[in-house]
């Protein structure tokens, strides 16, 4: 456990941000790449991602030099995607869930109800699970670095009333990120999902586009979703997490030293996100509070029965196939 309080570390993450997320340098480097991602500037992964970038250029002697670019700046989920695959942007961090609109099978990680804790989920992404998944980003032209940063486990906010049983969610209409998997089982509980990037998501909330969206609680604190919802529902419907991918062109283009040095401080970066990510989560439901949040704790087994009956589980075992499904299940135990 870090003994660091909250406040000490957003304050060293906001003096970090402020210097270091768009760096520039004397001299020309040899590689000269972008780094995106979706979080805002004071969010750890930025702030873990902008110190990997700056202990390469150190390793590499300036031969590799790793720009930041938070808060969507270089396009929206989907378009980053597009661009690296394109080689346009050599790195993007990103959800699994927007991976699989155009790798299906990249958002297992995310199942719902499949993980009971971290224990589960670590050893699901930093095993057997996670092999396999990076082995299949390789087949469309992507590199998965060996760790993902921690998303945390996502909950469900709503504007109209609380989620206290499966029957809460009849007839919602919910925000869901651009992925199949959700539309499915959000459908599934009886819930009007509705697919709008996370960029759109609080003018959606605030327009009632949306009632409700799922996130995980330090982002809809650091989003400020507090300002047009009132209930937060502790559902952990699912855990998520970030792919630190590159495009596999410009990483295999980079000489073995600096691809080893990029693998391992985003490796470590991860390591410490992680850490960051559960300082921020502790507090967040305080300061949710503070801020007019009302939470709800419902029991989630029954949602897992409704999907279960539903036929959810044996859809996207079908869909997403035996070996996927076996990996997944080496960590989460049976699910169907």
């Amino acid at each position: 456990m870090i003994n660091i309080s909250r406040r000490s570390f957003l304050k060293a993450s906001s003096a970090i941000a402020a210097v270091c997320v768009l760096p520039k340098y004397a001299n020309a480097s040899e590689f000269s790449f972008k780094f995106g991602n979706d979080v805002p500037l004071h969010h750890p992964s930025t702030i873990r991602a902008q110190e990997a970038a700056e202990r390469i250029f150190k390793e590499t002697d300036g031969r590799l030099k790793i720009t930041v670019f938070p808060a969507s700046q270089l396009g929206t989920d989907t378009d980053c995607l597009s661009q690296v695959r394109s080689g346009a942007l050599e790195f993007f961090s990103v959800s699994g869930l927007i991976i699989s609109t155009l790798l299906p099978v990249a958002s297992i990680t995310a199942m719902g109800f499949a993980f009971k804790n971290y224990d589960e989920v670590w050893h699901a992404a930093d095993g057997a699970l996670g092999t396999y998944l990076r082995g299949q980003m390789e087949k469309v032209g992507l590199i998965g670095l060996e760790k993902k940063f921690d998303s945390g486990f996502r909950v469900t906010t709503t504007s109209k009333g609380p989620i206290n049983s499966p029957a809460d969610f009849n007839n919602l209409k919910l925000r869901v990120p651009p992925t199949p998997l959700y539309t499915s089982m959000f459908r599934a509980l009886g819930a009007a999902p509705t697919v709008i990037n996370f960029t759109e998501c609080y003018s959606a909330l605030q327009t009632h586009v949306a009632d409700g969206q799922e996130n995980p609680l330090s982002l809809i604190e650091l989003s400020r979703f507090y300002e047009v919802q009132k209930y937060c529902s502790i559902t952990n419907h699912a855990w998520d997490g970030w792919w630190n991918i590159a495009n596999a062109k410009a990483f295999n283009r980079l000489p073995p030293r600096i691809r080893e040095s990029v693998e391992k401080n985003f490796a470590q970066a991860a390591i410490d996100q992680r850490a960051d990510i559960q300082i921020v989560t502790q507090a967040s439901i305080k300061n949710l509070e503070k801020n007019g949040m009302s939470f709800a704790y419902p029991d989630v087994s029954e949602f897992r029965k409704v999907l279960s009956a539903k036929g959810f589980y044996a859809e996207w075992k079908e869909k997403f196939g035996q070996e996927a499904w076996a990996n997944l299940e080496k960590s989460s135990g049976p699910l169907t």
